[in-house]
């Protein structure tokens, strides 16, 4: 944690500023391993270019810090609101009068946040800090890696579980139930990347769809995206299938997602743009003729959040270095009928893309998927 903290420090440098302040979320849990949830008492981390990092915490929960590897100056607060203004004073006093730039997460900190900082350091200027966040979490370490491959097992083996649940009649509520089951019998986190989509038939035509009280019918498409948590590091996977016949029409837009998935992971090597990626999918995809239908970016980073960078969007001319981790997930949506998505967890290795995810990609009837997967068992 310490390496951490240094490195960070040294990224604040590098970026022209005079510190950043954390609140709760993946940043704080990546930099001290302290893990808070977002409530109506604020918790604020400080750190600066010399000195402890300065930590803005509830009373109440003082304990968390007892097994901290970290030295940080505590300043602790009652449940008294009137109090908390005072807190934030006297541990921001080191910098009373001094013209500060300090950096903050703008999709992160709140205003209950924001406005005690202020009023305690009137002359600082709170910016955007997206870039120094960006930096520390984009490339992870072999640890990090080994944690996203454990995520993304628990919850491939919670699927091919859920899947021999699946029947004729299952609301698309009852098969997300079951999967949630099968998650956490299988060691997921009890904190998971994002509530899974289960949709089915035309519901498959929305990309976030949310379970409903549809109910299952042959011939329809099946979509599951979900995921799983591992020591705080996440999996996001999407699998599509057939339900007892399969429809030619879907069939083809299934077959032309699956090569613009293959394409996309068997073409990516370090050193190209995240935007190259997004254009070898999205070429397959318009000169099949769906290039319409495909309504979303290629794919989005992932680690300690379900979505982090790098982004992986037409333009982006971000290089890919080794040790970065994001989803390849085309997809092909036509209102009224319905969408398929295939979404894999990759890492930038030397010479390419490896997949942290293994479940086989083809849209294909359940049974089929059950006795595929029943033959690689038995190799």
């Amino acid at each position: 944690m310490n390496s951490r903290i240094e490195y960070l420090r040294q990224t604040i440098i590098r970026f022209g500023l005079d510190g950043v302040v954390i609140n709760p979320g993946a940043s704080l849990r990546w930099l001290t391993g302290l893990s808070f949830h977002l409530m109506e008492r604020p918790v604020v981390l400080h750190l600066g270019t010399e000195g402890k990092p300065r930590i803005i915490l509830p009373a109440l929960e003082l304990a968390k810090l007892e097994k901290l590897q970290n030295e940080l100056e505590v300043f602790a607060f009652g449940d008294d609101p009137s109090t908390w203004q005072s807190v934030f004073e006297e541990a921001m006093g080191f910098a009373k009068g001094q013209r500060l730039r300090i950096g903050v997460e703008p999709t992160s900190l709140r205003f209950l946040e924001l406005n005690l900082l202020q009023k305690a350091l009137p002359d600082t200027d709170f910016a955007d800090g997206s870039a120094i966040f960006a930096d520390l979490r984009m490339v992870k370490d072999e640890q990090e890696l080994k944690k996203m491959q454990n995520a993304a097992q628990i919850a491939e083996a919670a699927l091919l579980e859920t899947l021999r649940t699946i029947r004729v009649g299952q609301t698309e509520k009852e098969i997300a139930a079951q999967l949630l089951v099968q998650l956490y019998k299988h060691g997921s986190d009890q904190e998971l990347p994002f509530a899974p989509i289960v949709s089915s038939g035309p519901n498959t035509a929305n990309p976030h769809a949310s379970p409903s009280e549809r109910k299952l019918e042959t011939g329809d498409v099946l979509l599951f995206d979900w995921g799983a948590g591992f020591e705080g590091y996440y999996s996001d996977i999407t699998r599509c299938f057939f339900i007892d016949s399969v429809d030619e029409r879907m069939l083809k837009i299934a077959e032309t997602v699956q090569h613009a998935n293959h394409y996309a992971v068997s073409g990516g090597r370090p050193g190209m743009q995240a935007g190259e990626i997004d254009g070898i999918a999205r070429q397959e995809i318009e000169e099949s003729g769906f290039g319409e239908y495909f309504t979303h970016r290629t794919g989005h980073g992932l680690g300690m959040e379900a979505h982090e960078a790098p982004y992986i969007f037409s333009g982006n001319p971000l290089r890919l270095q080794k040790g970065m981790v994001f989803t390849i997930e085309p997809g092909i949506y036509v209102p009224g009928l319905g969408g398929v998505r295939i979404e894999d967890d990759v890492v930038v290795d030397e010479d390419g893309f490896t997949c942290l995810t293994s479940l086989p990609r083809e849209v294909m009837t359940i049974e089929r998927y059950l006795r595929l997967m029943r033959i690689f068992e038995n190799k």
